[in-house]
């Protein structure tokens, strides 16, 4: 999945938040759930939408899964902002030339 969409899924503050907490290392659903201010069955869909989005994965461990991050997901997240911010910086620059130009013929 695309950076962008990455970056759609972790607009959520629970995805976000488990993400986190998937950062300090594999945790299984009721790990995360007891972790945060909601539903097992919660944290359950901000999984799925998680791994649908490429981010993380699960393992089975006998009755439970444990998921874990993807790390190269979060590479191409990186690159998705590196580049947004480069094409912010370089409007920026242009729209900063454009002014300074205009207070001189003023």
């Amino acid at each position: 999945m695309s950076g962008d969409a990455a970056l759609d899924v972790l607009g959520d503050a629970n995805r976000r938040a488990i993400v986190h907490l998937l950062g300090d290392g594999d945790r299984s659903v009721q790990e995360l759930a007891d972790a945060l201010p909601i539903s097992r069955p919660a944290v359950s869909r901000h999984l799925r939408l998680l791994k649908e989005a490429g981010l993380v994965t699960d393992r089975d461990d006998g009755a439970r899964n444990i998921y874990h991050l993807r790390s190269e997901a979060f590479a191409e997240v990186q690159a998705t902002l590196t580049d947004l911010w480069g094409n912010a910086a370089a409007r920026f620059r242009i729209v900063a030339e454009n002014l300074e130009g205009d207070d001189v013929a003023s």
